[in-house]
């Protein structure tokens, strides 16, 4: 792979990092209702869906769904119902005034749910089929090539993702008041909804 290809990829894939979308929606409210901790699991499921979303993008699944619009519109409406569903399921948790407040986040669950928002969007996987073959070299090998585009994706949008969770975790503390963590976990499951609604909404073109 020419050096010229790798550094305009290495360019492009750091401006979509620092892009918000559903994933530092997801990571930033987990940061502000769960902490740091929670927030840093979340940063590590995102980069295992990147690492997912592109694997299966380059491995020719991606190809298929943008080909195939009922295999794109299961794996599209399993994503938004998964989302939908959580973050309703966490506005629910807080509209009972009677109840305790909400256990925070396991880590375990902030790290499921930003896999989740990754991988299953197959908006993502189509994505990566038209942008990441632009930058490999008919000349070179074509495995080789896709493991380094892969790694240097994954890499740099998971430190740009980090960055959103540690700057949104520096205001954790204001999320000791039981008021104000209510409120912030309804608009992290606010974000789970629009992520779902964002990803039904998506075309295969």
């Amino acid at each position: 792979m020419p050096i010229e290809n790798w550094l305009a990829f290495t360019a492009a894939s750091f401006v979509m990092g620092l892009i918000p979308g559903p994933g530092v929606t997801m990571i930033v409210g987990y940061a502000l209702a769960a902490g740091r901790r929670a927030a840093l699991f979340s940063v590590a499921g995102a980069a295992l869906g990147n690492l997912t979303a592109m694997t299966l993008s380059l491995a020719g699944v991606g190809a298929l769904l943008a080909a195939s619009a009922l295999a794109f519109a299961v794996l599209k409406w399993l994503g938004a119902a998964y989302l939908i569903a959580l973050g309703l399921l966490t506005i629910g948790k807080t509209l009972d005034r009677s109840a305790p407040p909400a256990p925070a986040v396991q880590p375990r669950t902030s790290f499921l749910g930003a896999f989740a928002v990754t991988a299953l969007n197959p908006k993502t996987i189509v994505f990566f089929v038209a942008f990441a073959p632009q930058f490999i070299s008919a000349s070179a090998p074509y495995m080789s090539q896709a493991a380094i585009l892969t790694a240097t994706f994954v890499i740099l949008v998971a430190a740009t993702d980090a960055g959103y969770a540690l700057l949104a975790s520096s205001f954790a503390p204001v999320m000791r008041s039981p008021r104000v963590r209510r409120w912030a976990e309804r608009a992290g499951g606010g974000a789970l909804v629009g992520a779902g609604l964002a990803t039904a909404a998506a075309r295969a073109g």
